[in-house]
């Protein structure tokens, strides 16, 4: 297992981590042996917005001795107040759902709560006027609560409660459908879910993923929007590779799911390459790096994808990104415009005359 720091919290998050929709239908016993073998294997990550209230006390079972080496990710807004999952902006009944989750988790903190699946400006404006938010706020003095999250799957309401709120996680969907516009949940153009991703590096929000797989519509060739189907390593990859992102979310049901998931450590990078998505990606994408590197070998030892997406984080003000572009041993002044990523990029990126944009501006 590899991890990334989240720069705000200083957690070490697993880049694979565990999303609970579906864990509750495995059977309590099935589920409690998943779980803690997913821990046992390196994830410590685990989101709470479960399909139904009785994954609680599954996760309650298997990992309440090792509490303190894992993080929970909670949603304010998650009822399961009757068990079953619900959404509420009203403030007793996630008052109530949230004392059942921590009771039936045998915890009394939180590491990360989350104000909940905000998809609409209307819906913020509720969760505040409701008190929902000061109650978050109020469990966060107390201690019992210790970092704040946001999930949503709509870029603008996102950037409203980032300027209104401060944030420490964002859970957003994402894979390649929902970027180029295809799915239920594809919320915003390329370019708008590109500033999400750039903002959150820039200001040291972690992003977890939800729905990497879009429901499994990906994995499927007779589902995916695309006519082909992506391998769930291909979706993980993709995912990693977008700025900001800390951990993954796919679900589990089996010890045998979580070790189908984790063997994307021992993938080769041809198998892990997702520049199919190239074939089908909308106009507005075109000449755009996505830092896949299908590009690579570089001739001259240049890490294009790298180097593009630092020059993609300087140009919105990440002081970081510059640095770390310093660091390089090869970048984009040591181009010899040989034209090799140019003729291997499915995106159409013209990376001679880029490389040449990038070294003027990174003086």
């Amino acid at each position: 297992m590899k991890y990334r720091e989240n720069k705000k919290t200083k957690d070490k998050i697993s880049e694979i981590g565990f999303g609970s929709a579906y864990i509750f239908e495995a059977g309590f016993d099935t589920a409690v042996k998943t779980i803690r073998h997913a821990f046992e294997s390196g994830i410590n990550y685990f989101d709470m917005a479960a399909g139904d209230g009785s994954a609680f006390p599954m996760y309650g079972e298997a990992l309440s001795d090792v509490r303190d080496n894992i993080l929970y990710q909670i949603h304010f807004g998650a009822d399961y107040s009757r068990g079953t999952y619900g959404w509420s902006l009203d403030l007793d009944t996630v008052k109530r759902s949230l004392d059942k989750q921590l009771h039936d988790l045998k915890t009394d903190y939180i590491n990360y709560g989350f104000i909940h699946c905000q998809d609409e400006f209307s819906d913020w404006e509720t969760y505040q006027r409701n008190g929902v938010y000061d109650y978050l706020l109020q469990m966060k003095d107390e201690g019992v609560v210790k970092h704040t999250g946001l999930s949503s799957h709509t870029p603008a309401v996102i950037q409203k409660i980032m300027d209104d709120a401060d944030i420490d996680m964002l859970m957003f969907s994402i894979n390649p459908g929902y970027d180029y516009g295809q799915g239920d949940y594809a919320h915003g153009g390329v370019d708008e879910r590109a500033e999400v991703y750039k903002r959150c590096e820039k200001e040291g929000v972690g992003i977890s993923v939800m729905k990497p797989f879009s429901g499994g519509q990906l994995l499927d060739v007779r589902q995916s929007p695309f006519g082909q189907a992506l391998t769930p390593y291909q979706c993980i990859r993709y995912c990693l590779d977008k700025p900001g992102v800390l951990t993954v979310l796919p679900g589990a049901q089996s010890i045998a799911e979580v070790d189908e998931l984790l063997s994307y450590y021992d993938k080769t990078e041809e198998e892990l390459d997702y520049s199919i998505i190239g074939t089908f990606a909308p106009s507005q994408a075109a000449g755009k790096c996505v830092y896949c590197n299908h590009c690579k070998p570089c001739p001259a030892g240049i890490d294009v994808g790298l180097v593009n997406k630092y020059y993609d984080l300087a140009k919105v003000g990440d002081s970081l990104a510059v640095e770390h572009y310093k660091t390089l041993e090869k970048n984009a002044s040591d181009c010899i415009s040989c034209g090799h990523c140019n003729s291997r990029c499915p995106f159409g990126v013209g990376q001679i005359s880029r490389m040449k944009e990038i070294a003027n501006f990174m003086v």
